[in-house]
């Protein structure tokens, strides 16, 4: 018995200072989470998934207010300037890092001024041909490319955005020159690869989901470094880069200074919200797989993407506006 009584009590020691410690944490009685882009896009539904779950776990109330422009940096800005105190967190994704990889006057640092608190998601892009096109895979294009430097162009969603960047990283591993286009959002540069203006383009799938299903587009591979769940018929880009690989992520972040305790408590409840059926089935249609990680990982992550698309964007004097 005596024996039993020393296994045990440690085991409860150690589970009363973690429930000291977390009621020690002070939630906010309201926490809003900004999105900085516009009130339907992929961003803004994830997170009026996660609201209503968070509020569960956490016993407070919180909304999501969307502060869109500048590719990101107004609600991001926003943020930033918020007060420490977690009652203001921020929902963005890869473009948080390529916004500060390429606009010089961004008004804030994006290691400095925030807190990384948890990744919620993370998938590849899609790399689209025209669907009446002639060409079939991502080694036609690359043929092509190589036979005819510069004649060749693709299309994004803006300078600077992911999609530049990830195709100026391919036409640099490649060894191709294919032409950029830039659009103002993605939908103008879908519609031009449907109808054959353009030649290529790299997005989230979403972005091209009903022009596949009318078959005006094509998908030839993904930049995921191999077989992909959510693309099981495509082949990796890196099939023909080897080395290739891009993907897009969604994070959570918090103004620089929030304390430690509220980060660990808030990544604690975003991993459990990731386990959830509605934000997988969510995240599942953009290939986007749910993905838990430490605060402290998602930093290093944020830090090891911002430095690889500084470095393209300086490499090619990509400026964003």
């Amino acid at each position: 018995m005596k024996h039993l009584i020393h296994k045990i009590a440690p085991a409860m020691s150690a589970l009363m200072l973690a429930a000291a410690a977390q009621a020690a944490t002070h939630i906010p009685s309201q926490i809003t989470i900004i999105v900085p882009f516009g009130a339907g896009a992929s961003n803004d539904s994830i997170a009026r998934v996660i609201a209503p779950e968070l509020a569960q776990r956490l016993k407070t109330n919180v909304i999501v207010e969307n502060k869109a422009g500048a590719a990101g940096a107004i609600g991001s800005a926003y943020v930033a300037k918020s007060a420490s105190d977690g009652a203001t967190l921020l929902l963005s994704s890869s473009t948080f890092v390529t916004s500060a990889a390429t606009q010089p006057n961004i008004p804030y640092d994006a290691l400095r001024s925030f807190a990384p608190v948890a990744m919620i998601g993370q998938g590849p892009l899609v790399i689209a041909v025209s669907g009446d096109g002639k060409y079939k895979s991502l080694d036609d294009v690359l043929g092509a490319a190589r036979q005819n430097p510069g004649k060749l162009n693709y299309g994004s969603s803006g300078i600077g955005s992911l999609a530049h960047l990830a195709t100026t990283l391919m036409n640099n591993a490649a060894g191709v020159d294919i032409t950029h286009v830039p659009y103002k959002g993605a939908a103008g540069a879908a519609g031009d690869l449907a109808g054959g203006r353009i030649d290529l383009m790299l997005a989230n799938y979403s972005s091209l989901a009903s022009l596949l299903e009318a078959g005006k587009v094509r998908l030839v591979a993904t930049t995921a470094p191999g077989k992909n769940a959510a693309f099981p018929d495509l082949p990796p880009a890196s099939a023909a880069i080897p080395g290739y690989d891009v993907d897009i992520w969604v994070g959570v972040f918090a103004p620089a200074g929030t304390p430690a305790d509220l980060i660990e408590a808030y990544n604690r409840a975003f991993n459990e919200i990731n386990r959830s059926k509605r934000l997988g089935e969510l995240l599942a249609l953009d290939g986007t797989e749910p993905t838990s990680m430490s605060s402290k990982a998602f930093a290093q992550r944020v830090a090891s993407d911002l430095e690889r698309w500084k470095a393209i964007a300086a490499r090619h004097n990509i400026t964003a506006n």
